[in-house]
Formats: structure tokens, C-alpha cells, sequence
């Protein structure tokens, strides 16, 4: 429609005063385009990524069913950008008489102002057009939010200036979800919220109306409901009280990507990485080290799983360690910044304030479990990619007794002739797909630094800051180092 009716009287001449666009509920607007995309195909929701055979399945089913519903997740898991994402789910604009507070529809108002406009005005009543991204009201429950924030509350302002009784409707104040007719009403972090005001929900999910403040006023809401939750809260800061929870439609619970590939491209796309002072090349293994990094969090017995490991870690870790990349970049006067396995190690703030450790973690200490998971996911992902590739003449090189030492902040082409010390460092990076080439310099150095971190975590190596690499000792070497003593390896001979 090019242009918007402006009157009652022009919105009555339009298609819009037709069937079913005149009596059709939020739900069932929804559930129209809905259908209408799942015809079409393609991607419902761009940018949700690593749901598609789980929790859009789910999501899907309670819009077709016309639930309320409540996403139960951890931190970090895509809750409220779901939420937010189903507003392309509703009509691009709906009619609704101007100056209402809660988006009377033009045709069935249920507000008493605006039924004495209308029975005043007529056919001139003056229509507005409410856009699909002002019909998504959010509130972030906390302790402190009352009935009178949510529901709505006597204003005696009102009533003092107008001279009308507290009983009067055209006294009331509405809250939030009176506000929120005829949309979707989110509330983050539901078991925040206190037990009285989730009492004063009752209503409008069951009945599909709400009273205020105990007078006589009641208000027969269009309103869609979504909730979203924090497990760990049902016993840490408060509880959903059952008889709200019986009337939630459907509960689903939200995970942290399966695979590693799927939290890269969650990270791809949400990191911050492109740079206007220098140009930022990140290579896959990078990203694949850092993700690693969360994968192994959420699997440490050191870590509390309660709380969860949020998808903010990688994506935090991944944007601090470009940033290492480009100071350096910008202090050696180099164009191109490339994280390296060392920016990773700089980024640790990202790790330390992102977990929360169990009793035995603390005694460990943040920082030195975080540098923990950084070598531990080095050596993940050297085994993805080079299990294949023959390592021995790199071992073998510091088994007879070489070490090498670079520091963080050197520059490429410096780094590289350090590793190209080391037999075997650049065709290993080579043959395991790192790098395309050996004149990939930067591209070369980090891959070299991948590779010697990942022969560290496998302890066939060693390293410390002091010394850099260096040998490892007989005791500490890893399985395949035990096999090569057991046979006779050369070079272990003179420190066993």
C-alpha cells in the first residue's frame, strides 16, 4: 500500500478494514507470516546461528501453537537476540488510533480515552501506523520492578487535574504491558523478577486481561509473551513460581554451539575484526584456537558449568587479540597485522573475567588456568591438522640441545629467520595446509607459533617465558614423546 490511510474514515475504505487483516490477533499474525517464510525457505532468522536443528524447530512449533513461551539458557546463548529477531515475523505496520497509549486498534478499542475520541470524532478520528520494531517491548526483570512498572497504576495527577474519581479509567497510568498491545512483551531474566509481580501476570496469559491497582479496569490485551531465563537463577537470585510456569506454553532450552565449526562462525560474525588503521588478516587456525579455547572452559572440571561459559569468551578473546596484532602493527609501521598463538595469550583478560572457577580452580588461579586452555586448544588444533604431518625433525632439533626465544612484539621477518632455524618448522606449516606458501610472512610466523605451542601442550617440547623453547625433559614428555624414548629416539640418550 504506497499511502497510508490517515482517518478512520480512509482506513474503513481500505483493505485494511477487510477480513482477516481487521480481527487478527498478534498470534495469528505471526503464525500468517510464519507460514509465509516457511513456504518461501531460506534462513527464518539471519544471524542465529548453530539452531537450526534444534531450537528453531522448537520456537517454530510454539508460534504455530500461539504459545507464550520461555527460553531457558545460559548466559551467552542467543536468548534475547532471538526474541528481538521475531519482529520480522510481524506486518510491516499496523493502524492505530494516534495518541493511544496501548495501540487501540482503530476498529476494537479498548481503552475509554480513545472509545470517546472515536465516538466524538468519527470518521475524522486520526489514524497513525505503529512500524513492526516499535510493537517489541522489553524489561529486564530485576528485584525492584512493581506491578505499577508492569501493569499499571491510579495516577492521582490524573484525577486531581481532570476532577475524576481514582476509580475512573481515564485516571490510570499503564505500565509496560498494557503499552505493549498488540506486540510481543519480552522479560529477560524472569526469575528476578519478585513472586508479587509475576502473580500479576496471571491474568493476561490466561484470560487475556489485566486489572489495575484492584478497581474495576479491565483491559482485554493483544499480547504475545516471551520470557527468558537463567537456570542457575531458579536457586542463586530467585524462582519462577509454579503457577506462572504452568501457564508458560512452551519451555525451550537453549544450548552453546555443538561443534566448533558452528561457534567460529558465531564468533566470524559477531568479533569486531575489521581495523581502519591497519589491515587485519586473521588466519582459520587463529580463530580455531580461540574457539577451542571456550570449548575446553566448558569442559573444565575447574570451571563452574552453572554459570556456563558465555559465547562472549571467544568472540571477547578473538577482538583483543586483533588488537594486540594491530598495536604491534601500528608501532613497527607494518600494513598488515596478523594475530599470532602470542596476541591469544594477550588476550587472557578476556578469559579470567569471563569464568567462574570452582574451589579448586581459585586455588589455581584464573590467569594460570587460562594459559592452560590457550596451549591445551594449540594442541587440539595441531592434532586436527597436522597428526598426519611428520614432526620428528622439529623435536629433534631442540632434543639435541637448540632452544629458540622470540619475543611477542618482533617483527615478522626478524621471527621468521628465528624459526627458520629450526628444521622442518616451515614445510611442517606447509604440508599441514597453514600456509599456502613460504613468502606468506606474517601468515608463516604465526603458523610456525601454532605448530611449537602445539608440540609444547603435547609436552614433546618444552617451553617457559624465560627460556622460550627448549627440550623436554624425559618425565614430562606426552605419549608419542614416551614412545619415541621407549624406541631409542636419537637425542634423548644424553639428558635421560
Amino acid at each position: 500500500m504506497t499511502t497510508r490511510p490517515r482517518t478512520l474514515g480512509e482506513l474503513a475504505r481500505s483493505p485494511w478494514a477487510e477480513a482477516p487483516l481487521r480481527r487478527r490477533s498478534i498470534r495469528d499474525e505471526i503464525r500468517v507470516n510464519l507460514a509465509k517464510r516457511l513456504r518461501a525457505g531460506g534462513p527464518l532468522f539471519p544471524g542465529i546461528i548453530g539452531y537450526d536443528d534444534t531450537i528453531l524447530p522448537q520456537l517454530i512449533n510454539a508460534l504455530l501453537a500461539r504459545h507464550d513461551f520461555i527460553l531457558l539458557g545460559l548466559r551467552g546463548q542467543a536468548k534475547t537476540r532471538i526474541l528481538r529477531a521475531l519482529t520480522t515475523l510481524f506486518d510491516e505496520a499496523i493502524p492505530i488510533v494516534a495518541g493511544s497509549e496501548v495501540n487501540d486498534d482503530p476498529f476494537a478499542p479498548i481503552s475509554k480515552p480513545i472509545k470517546d475520541l472515536i465516538a466524538e470524532a468519527g470518521d475524522d478520528t486520526p489514524i497513525a501506523w505503529l512500524e513492526r520494531e516499535q510493537r517489541y517491548v522489553e524489561k529486564l526483570a530485576t528485584p525492584d520492578v512493581t506491578i505499577a512498572d508492569v501493569i499499571g497504576d491510579v495516577d492521582p495527577i490524573k484525577a486531581a487535574k481532570g476532577g475524576h474519581l481514582l476509580s475512573d479509567e481515564l485516571t490510570m497510568h499503564f505500565g509496560l504491558l498494557p503499552r505493549a498491545n498488540r506486540g510481543l512483551f519480552a522479560i529477560n531474566e524472569l526469575p528476578d523478577l519478585s513472586g508479587k509481580v509475576q502473580v500479576g501476570l496471571f491474568n493476561i496469559m490466561q484470560e487475556g486481561d489485566v486489572q489495575i491497582k484492584g478497581y474495576p479496569v479491565r483491559l482485554n490485551l493483544d499480547v504475545l509473551l516471551a520470557f527468558t531465563a537463567n537456570p542457575e537463577d531458579y536457586t542463586a537470585r530467585g524462582k519462577i513460581i509454579t503457577p506462572l510456569k504452568d501457564r508458560i506454553g512452551s519451555e525451550i532450552v537453549t544450548h552453546y554451539p555443538r561443534t566448533v565449526e558452528l561457534g567460529m562462525a558465531i564468533t566470524r560474525q559477531e568479533a569486531w575484526t575489521h581495523r581502519d588503521t591497519v589491515d587485519v588478516q586473521v588466519p582459520d587456525f587463529v580463530a580455531e584456537v580461540v574457539e577451542r579455547v571456550a570449548f575446553l572452559a566448558r569442559d573444565d572440571k575447574r570451571i563452574d558449568k552453572r554459570s556456563g561459559v558465555s559465547q562472549r569468551l571467544p568472540i571477547s578473546v578473538l577482538e583483543n587479540a586483533v588488537s594486540n596484532a594491530e598495536r604491534r602493527a601500528i608501532a613497527q609501521l607494518e600494513p598488515i597485522a596478523v594475530p599470532r598463538i602470542a596476541d591469544i595469550y594477550a588476550a587472557a583478560p578476556s578469559i579470567t573475567g569471563k569464568i567462574e572457577l570452582e574451589y579448586e580452580g581459585e586455588l589455581q588461579g584464573a590467569e594460570s588456568i587460562a594459559r592452560e586452555l590457550i596451549r591445551a586448544a594449540c594442541g587440539e588444533v595441531l592434532e586436527a591438522h597436522l597428526g598426519d604431518v611428520d614432526l620428528d625433525k622439529v623435536v629433534e632439533w631442540f632434543d639435541k640441545g637448540s632452544a629458540l626465544r622470540i619475543a611477542p612484539e618482533e617483527k615478522g621477518d626478524i621471527c621468521l629467520k628465528g624459526y627458520a632455524l629450526v628444521p622442518g618448522l616451515f614445510d611442517a606449516a606447509v604440508v599441514g595446509g597453514l600456509v599456502q606458501s613460504r613468502n606468506e610472512t606474517a601468515r608463516m610466523v604465526s603458523a610456525c607459533e601454532l605448530i611449537l605451542e602445539g608440540l609444547a601442550a603435547e609436552k614433546r617440547i618444552s617451553r617457559t617465558d624465560e627460556a622460550g623453547y627448549s627440550r623436554a625433559k624425559p618425565e614430562r614428555r606426552g605419549k608419542k614423546g614416551q614412545q619415541d624414548y621407549e624406541q631409542g629416539f636419537d637425542g634423548f640418550d644424553k639428558f635421560a
